[in-house]
């Protein structure tokens, strides 16, 4: 054990709060562990249950009430669980204080400390015995089953049992290490002080507090204001706030008892959105989040209930409502004359777990009757009874109805509605009781990791949109928000874009970035209802239900001025600044594979079921623009998460299987920003890799094409690789750190003012091609271009780079004349003379097709055709061969003048003649 001598000119005290729980009194054992030589004080009141657990035990530890402390001057104040507390005598000016407390810090300074030296010790865990713990768990110290008790009811009391929010691993595993000591925690001691029983006064204030209880609803939540006067009372009162919060079930609950000489105020919270620890702070108290309490001695009961209301208001979020998890518009829905062989076989195919059923679905009198589960539908199906209707083996409620909740309805009513039922999907209804979506325990389940409540994520949407967007940008799809909710239809922006937005990757403007629009209603008739309102021109695809909407047509203008009529334009004539060609529609839809690697089939669906058909969680997030919820997130499969995390995750298991091209799209997004593909979604990838194979040339070489024109494709091809995944595109691909300095040369070329026009006209993708194949084999080429079906301008640049390649070890002979360059390289692609010169592969060979290109390819004889015609030479292919004669004469610098043209001409003509003559 430590020890301190004990100081001559005065003593360490350690001190904690009034009212003390069992996590002040855990302080003071273990700060009085830690610092021997200091003397734990005990307070003057203590809760009950703490009350009736010293009287017993007192002998076994160092406690000591004020008045035992000797006479003499206090050195050091060590304050445990709290920032002040009823001071003994002793104190002066040249205290100094030492302050252990879990509780949130705050700036402000106690008044108590006044100007001196203060030692702060701050640590976020669920329990403040907690960080003392840890301590004692480096130090040699033996405890006793008794102070290990003690330790873990300190622990116990102030995390719940490890169930508050504040929790944390470390209380989890000091609790541990308590229970593992020589004897460990006496947990029999331990039940009988944390289930203490209320005593007659705390069952009578209990009684008066339920009566005269205040139901409030702050930002959606149910809060409870609890009022009465109890002078006298000197018992606990934390128990009696959790009693009353069992007994309303409800959000938050505010206790404000009148004592003889004060208002004790007591508050509990079930959630973060309500931070009742602020609040107790601004009334001169303190705590946590969801457990605070406050002492108030200036204020009426009356005017604390107002001051709380006020404080709730500034210290609240909104409360997440069904309509916040729901997916929106009318679900999938059964007939109850359908045969359970169907509504089976619906179930197999979208993964659904139940469908709503409803009778004259569609018309103004249909009625919900119940929900057919999977389970009902499997039972159903191995007995035999797959010809058997629907209503057979539906499932309604305890009361013989359907079971239903309300977009407007809290969380709390859901979670019941479920346990009631055990549905594992709930029918969301309106007023009239007509379906209007769906709940699911996927979507609860969502919850748990959402710590964010959806207005906070509209705000954030909504700042980010205005900060990104130009205004005529902005206002663009603020009107396509409100012209849809005219229509009774719901707009949403999907995928990428949403994405980026919430990455703040760049600088997003929509003429410069994909924005998808999903539609839930009918894309082609809102495009067309736009349309008529507005001008532009739409170009529709029924089969999926997609409307290209037209904005920069002259034939069919936009009417600018009544599209967007609270923007001054400048000029009438286009589109304002920023706005792009055309805004894309798409009908919400889903998606089944009937095989592996080949297209889907699609059905019209709803937002829910549209974004469940998407590669991974990141690419899933969509943002309303409806005006009632304009920037509101939908994040139902955890995208928003994984973003946060940086995870590449598929949605399914067969995820991969159904689309192979997904596999190289993965490795674009983790490579693109820095991300890592999940564990479990490697080991989907790298089980479905050989389907790589069995994908069409076009859709392969349409992913390789997306990943050359990333701003580091050697990245991702590197990372491809080295999964295995090029060997399954064609087994001569790879990239090793070659290619990769090479891409990294010709990127840095092409940024440079004096960069050759021909390269720069070119698709940075297609030279990224060249690179690729430089070193390939004409035999590998061949199959290349077969299996990817690349493009006449890639496949001409890639055979000039083979031709390059064959004719190197001529270029590289010292006795190579101009001519024989020439002849080389003049029938070799330009584009791959340019990037073969730019790679610097050989620098020798290099500095030819440098000649070649500026010095020898303009080179031609002064002599043409004609001139040989007026020279009266017999005409015939012996011109070309004359002229080719002249100008690799020229080019080797034999020829200097028009008559030694001409000399060499007419002599190349007559060995022609002596030749034919000689054959004859």
């Amino acid at each position: 054990m430590s020890t301190e001598p004990m100081p001559t000119d005065g003593i360490d005290v350690i001190l904690t709060h009034e009212r003390t729980d069992f996590d002040a009194l855990a302080s003071l054992l273990g700060a009085s562990l830690l610092y021997p030589a200091a003397l734990p004080v005990l307070p003057a009141r203590m809760n009950r249950n703490v009350r009736d657990f010293v009287a017993l035990y007192r002998n076994q530890f160092p406690f000591v009430h004020a008045r035992e402390l000797p006479r003499q001057p206090i050195n050091r104040i060590i304050l445990v669980d709290t920032r002040s507390a009823n001071l003994p005598k002793g104190v002066r000016g040249e205290t100094t204080w030492y302050v252990i407390d879990h509780h949130t810090p705050t700036p402000d300074a106690s008044p108590q400390w006044g100007q001196s030296q203060v030692k702060h010790w701050h640590e976020p865990v669920g329990a403040n015995a907690t960080m003392l713990i840890e301590k004692l768990m480096r130090q040699p110290i033996d405890l006793t089953p008794v102070q290990a008790t003690l330790l873990a009811l300190g622990i116990h009391e102030d995390t719940g049992s490890l169930t508050y929010a504040t929790a944390t691993a470390r209380d989890a595993r000091c609790l541990a290490w308590l229970m593992e000591r020589a004897q460990g925690v006496n947990l029999e001691v331990l039940h009988q002080f944390l289930r203490h029983p209320l005593s007659e006064p705390q069952r009578a204030l209990l009684d008066q507090l339920i009566e005269q209880s205040e139901f409030l609803t702050i930002a959606g939540h149910t809060v409870v204001i609890a009022q009465a006067d109890a002078p006298g009372f000197d018992d606990e009162l934390s128990t009696l706030v959790h009693r009353l919060r069992d007994v309303h079930e409800c959000d938050a609950v505010f206790l404000i008892v009148r004592l003889d000489e004060l208002v004790q105020v007591v508050a509990r919270s079930v959630t973060d959105d309500i931070d009742v620890g602020a609040a107790a702070r601004a009334l001169g108290g303190g705590g946590h989040t969801r457990a605070a309490a406050a002492p108030v001695r200036h204020l009426s009961a009356p005017q604390l209930r107002d001051r709380i209301v006020e404080l709730l208001s500034a210290h609240t979020q909104p409360a997440v409502t069904v309509r916040h998890i729901m997916t929106s518009g009318r679900p999938q829905v059964l007939a109850p004359d359908l045969r359970i062989e169907e509504a089976h076989l619906l179930m197999r195919r979208y993964g659904h777990e139940g469908f709503p059923v409803v009778a004259q679905a569609g018309e103004p009198d249909e009625a919900l009757l119940g929900v057919l589960t999977r389970r009902e539908a499997d039972r159903a199906m191995n007995h035999g009874l797959g010809q058997r209707p629907v209503r057979q083996f539906m499932q309604v409620g305890p009361d013989g109805n359907p079971v239903t909740v309300r977009p407007s309805d809290s969380i709390h009513v859901l979670r019941r509605a479920m346990i009631e039922s055990g549905w594992g999907q709930i029918p969301v209804v309106d007023e009239a009781g007509k379906i209007i979506g769906i709940v699911t325990r996927t979507d609860l389940i969502k919850l748990w990791d959402e710590d964010v409540p959806p207005e906070r994520h509209a705000a954030e949407i909504d700042h980010r949109l205005r900060a990104t967007l130009a205004p005529a940008q902005l206002a663009l799809l603020q009107r396509v928000g409100q012209a849809v909710e005219a229509m009774d239809f719901a707009a949403f922006v999907v995928g990428g874009f949403v994405r980026d937005l919430l990455l703040n990757s760049g600088s997003l403007r929509l003429n410069t970035l994909d924005v998808d629009i999903v539609i839930e209603g009918d894309a082609i008739v809102f495009a067309q209802r736009i349309q008529d309102q507005f001008g532009g021109r739409i170009v529709t695809h029924k089969r999926f239900g997609t409307a290209k909407w037209i904005l920069d047509d002259v034939t069919q203008p936009v009417r600018w001025g009544q599209l967007l009529p609270t923007l001054p334009f400048v000029a009438t004539s286009g589109p304002p600044d920023g706005i792009p060609p055309h805004l894309d529609f798409v009908t919400a839809r889903t998606e089944f594979y009937t095989a592996p690697t080949v297209l889907p089939t699609v059905e019209l669906s709803n937002i829910k079921l549209d974004l469940h058909r998407r590669d991974f969680t990141i690419n899933t997030l969509a943002f309303s623009l409806n005006p009632d919820r304009w920037g509101e997130l939908l994040d139902f499969f955890g995208g928003h998460n994984d973003l946060r995390q940086g995870l590449v995750r598929v949605l399914h298991s067969l995820s991969f299987v159904d689309d192979p091209t997904r596999i190289l799209r993965a490795v674009r997004y983790e490579q693109r920003f820095g991300f890592t593909i999940e564990p479990r979604t490697l080991e989907l990838l790298h089980d479905a890799v050989e389907l790589v194979e069995r994908v069409s040339p076009a859709r392969i070489r349409h992913e390789l094409e997306r990943i050359l024109q990333e701003a580091t494709p050697e990245r991702a091809l590197g990372r491809l690789d080295a999964l295995g995944v090029l060997q399954h595109v064609h087994s001569a691909l790879t990239v090793d750190e070659w290619v990769e300095a090479q891409f990294v040369r010709l990127r840095t070329a092409l940024q440079q003012p004096d960069v050759e026009p021909t390269l720069a006209r070119e698709p940075i993708e297609r030279l990224y091609w060249g690179i690729l194949t430089l070193r390939l084999p004409g035999a590998d080429h061949s199959a290349l271009t077969e299996r990817l079906g690349l493009r006449g301008e890639t496949k001409r640049l890639m055979n000039g780079l083979h031709q390059l390649r064959a004719a190197k070890s001529s270029l590289r002979n010292p006795a190579i004349t101009p001519s024989q360059v020439v002849e080389l390289l003049e029938h070799v692609d330009d584009v791959a003379l340019a990037l073969y010169r730019v790679l610097a592969i050989d620098p020798a060979v290099a500095e030819l097709v440098r000649r070649y290109r500026d010095e020898w390819q303009p080179v031609q004889p002064l002599l043409t055709g004609a001139d040989l015609q007026q020279m009266r030479l017999p005409p015939g292919p012996i011109y070309g061969r004359i002229l080719a004669r002249l100008r690799a004469a020229r080019l080797d610098g034999q020829l200097s003048t028009r008559d030694e043209e001409e000399a060499l001409a007419r002599a190349i003509a007559q060995e022609a003649v002596n030749g034919t003559r000689s054959r004859s």
